[in-house]
């Protein structure tokens, strides 16, 4: 080879020969890319956040405005003061629930109510309640009196009472009763039950005059007013209890007597069913 054609150095980078770029391999858009991937986890973390605080405050909402709204309805069904005191309580999550239109479980307490002439302390759990109207799934409750109310309930018997004692778990009513035409004190122990919707009493222990006498003495010792005392009584309260409630439990607690009742689920439809109820004719 000649020396007159030999190789020239390929010449530096400089403004004059700029690098060429060849295109789509641009170096900064590849790290530019990574990052916006990198971002999108974060931007579906937050919108997650944000939507889980949406439905807890929602939630919230539904829990606070909810008590009210059910007091409201319940004291205007019922005839109650507008100071009625009653506690409202929904078990579950309520947005699917109100959703729905249905709430799962309904709990309603108050301290102190009037009902029909009875008062006393109320708890009552109700089920399948609509929000749009209807009859209630199911419903129960308790009723819990102290000794006067509890008095009342017994007027319709022919027991001679004058007061009321409590001592779980039996009640002790006291009188007096005409034996060969004179007054004689009597103490009738009873324990309180309920058999197909009628209050029942089952005498335990019988004092006349002071002096206590076994049940089984009673009979032989005064005869047919002996026997009428120890017989077991069932006395009919539903003229005293609105007609959707049917008594199925009665029972001694400490100083007061608890009343458990079924709720006709029509109750909440039927406005016949929040009168006094009706006692059969004897």
């Amino acid at each position: 080879m000649s020396d007159r054609n030999e190789t020239l150095p390929y010449p530096e980078p400089d403004a004059q020969h700029p690098t060429l770029v060849i295109p789509g391999a641009d170096p900064v858009d590849e790290p530019r890319s990574g990052r916006r991937r990198r971002r999108w986890p974060w931007v579906v973390l937050v919108v997650v956040l944000v939507l889980a605080a949406l439905v807890v405050a929602a939630e919230f909402a539904a829990r606070s405005m909810l008590p009210g709204i059910v007091r409201g309805l319940v004291i205007e069904q019922l005839d109650l003061p507008a100071d009625q005191q009653l506690d409202v309580d929904a078990d579950g999550i309520l947005l699917p629930q109100l959703i729905a239109g249905r709430l799962d479980t309904l709990r309603l307490s108050t301290d102190a109510v009037t009902l029909e002439g009875v008062t006393g302390a109320v708890d009552v759990t109700a089920t399948g309640v609509p929000l749009r109207g209807g009859d209630l799934g199911g419903a129960d409750g308790t009723i819990r009196i102290d000794q006067d109310q509890f008095t009342s309930l017994l007027a319709s018997t022919d027991l001679p009472i004058e007061t009321v004692e409590f001592a779980e778990p039996n009640a002790t009513v006291g009188g007096a009763i005409a034996v060969f035409g004179i007054e004689v004190p009597l103490s009738l122990t009873l324990t309180p039950g309920a058999v197909e919707g009628d209050l029942e009493l089952t005498p335990v222990r019988v004092s006349v005059g002071g002096v206590e006498i076994e049940a089984s003495q009673v009979g032989a010792d005064l005869g047919s007013i002996g026997q009428n005392l120890t017989q077991s009584r069932r006395i009919c309260i539903a003229d005293q209890l609105p007609a959707g409630l049917t008594l199925t439990g009665v029972a001694i607690v400490g100083d007061e007597a608890v009343i458990d009742v079924d709720v006709d689920g029509a109750i909440a439809t039927d406005p016949a069913l929040l009168e006094k109820g009706v006692c059969p004719a004897s």
